[in-house]
């Protein structure tokens, strides 16, 4: 599911929970030429990950079912034919060809390519023959041509549109089936939606609708329009261009509820008590959340916003659940099982943004990089490779002695020999991290990685090291 469709979703199930609504899911599949095998799962699976929970919906029914267009077709039209004979709509026999070729004609002069008009005031006698004879029809709306037609929105206020602009869309296609802007107008209505939360490409669409619900005599919801969600300045967010998807961020490793933090701040900010606040649970946001907090400005997805607000939730989560979630992300690098999992684990959680940076901090721990001898030289724990064979030549014969090996044993006995020593920690530790890992970044400093990787193996490690620095 793109974010910006998450994002939509997001902010109509607060609107909803904020005035305990009841947010639904409906399936809108009218246009089933474009249906995808699968898809109607990734809602699913999308909205339940994410915490979304619906009221009502195909799953679990409720009082306004079925709650899937396509299988609510039969009223559609009903509709559409109400509509013919109260004079809002009418019958249109055009066929593609013809279509085509006013396109082309309204291209060729410059003209916003919109119908016509040709089928709108057909005689009742000429409209019956062709009815009789099978030829295929269109139902349009038929649009005042003179005037202005006005609507409200939550975000943009009154808007007001001259409606010589506005084209007469087709309500229901040749096949019967109704074009997605007439079943929403339709089903919002049936299954009594009161706020209407989209991106704000539908602004133009807006007026045809309030026509609708005029022409019908019914109440209109309110609109919520909201700006796109923008990669940058100029591009929009979209899945076609490569931009990560909800279930894309997922695989990144992720987490749901940091995702929806995130999402929810594009486009929205929050007041009162709630003004300084970054990191927001679901229920917060269900408390927090006011319409009036959505910008008309596009919302700018920012990596590293993202990575920092998922870093905040990582870092708080407990201890076992990080070791479960972690583990699968560690395996793709560490095949080996006599590391302590919980002691790298614990090293590697304040380390940690996303889950998928955990394989390149780990995957020294099976086997060694190459690395420049260079690493050795570090300005603030002034050292160089020279000082650096000399730390280790005296950390070897102390770790050999430790009997019992953890971090409380080894860090004693390496900071008894400091202090021996008269040196400051990092002349002796930032060799040691470097000889045991060939990184200059590690998720533990000297004596975690030491116990982590063993004691072997950390011996083993050092001499090489030493031999090394002395060729």
């Amino acid at each position: 599911m793109h974010i910006g469709n998450l994002r939509t979703a997001l902010f109509a199930y607060l609107i909803a929970k904020k005035q305990d609504g009841d947010f639904i899911l409906r399936i809108e599949d009218t246009d089933q030429e474009r249906y995808v095998e699968g898809a109607v799962d990734v809602i699913y699976d999308t909205l339940r990950v994410a915490g979304l929970n619906w009221d009502e919906g195909p799953d679990i029914g409720g009082p306004v079912g079925p709650y899937v267009q396509s299988e609510r077709m039969g009223m559609f039209k009903s509709y559409a034919e109400e509509l013919v004979k109260t004079g809002h709509a009418y019958y249109c026999f055009c066929d593609k060809e013809r279509l085509e070729e006013v396109r082309k004609i309204q291209e060729a002069s410059h003209i916003a390519p919109m119908y016509d008009r040709h089928c709108r005031n057909l005689s009742p006698e000429e409209i019956q023959e062709k009815l009789d004879a099978g030829v295929p029809y269109v139902i349009r709306q038929k649009m005042p041509l003179e005037g202005t037609t006005t609507f409200h929105d939550d975000i943009y206020g009154d808007v007001t549109v001259e409606n010589s602009t506005l084209d007469d869309q087709i309500l229901i296609k040749t096949d019967g089936m109704p074009t997605y802007n007439f079943a929403n107008v339709v089903d919002d209505h049936l299954m009594g939606i009161t706020h209407v939360v989209r991106g704000n490409e539908y602004l133009s669409s807006a007026p045809k609708y309030n026509l609708l619900y005029q022409a019908f005599g019914w109440d209109v919801p309110e609109y919520v329009h909201c700006a796109p969600v923008m990669k940058d300045k100029t591009h929009k967010l979209s899945k076609r261009n490569g931009d990560a998807s909800f279930q894309d961020l997922m695989k990144k490793g992720y987490l749901p509820e940091a995702v929806i933090n995130f999402i929810a701040l594009l486009g929205w900010a929050p007041s009162g008590e709630y003004n300084e606040q970054e990191i927001f649970t679901l229920d917060e946001l269900k408390k927090a959340f006011e319409i009036s907090g959505i910008s008309k400005a596009p919302a700018i997805f920012d990596d590293q916003k993202l990575r920092a607000i998922n870093g905040a939730y990582v870092h708080k989560m407990d201890p076992a659940d990080f070791e479960k979630a972690a583990e699968p992300y560690i395996r793709q690098t560490v095949k080996r099982t006599d590391i302590d999992l919980s002691l790298l684990c614990s090293v590697l959680q304040n380390r940690t943004e996303v889950f998928s940076d955990i394989p390149e901090q780990v995957d020294f721990i099976d086997a060694m990089p190459e690395y420049d001898l260079e690493m050795y030289r570090h300005k603030k724990m002034k050292t160089t490779p020279e000082t650096a064979l000399e730390a280790l030549k005296e950390a070897l014969p102390v770790l050999e002695s430790v009997e019992q090996w953890d971090t409380e044993h080894i860090h004693e006995a390496l900071f008894a020999k400091i202090a021996d020593l008269g040196v400051k920690n990092g002349w002796m530790l930032w060799p040691l991290r470097t000889a045991v890992s060939g990184k200059q970044f590690t998720p533990g400093g000297g004596v975690e990685l030491c116990a982590i990787l063993g004691k072997e193996d950390t011996l083993a490690r050092v001499r090489k090291a030493i031999d090394a620095l002395s060729a």
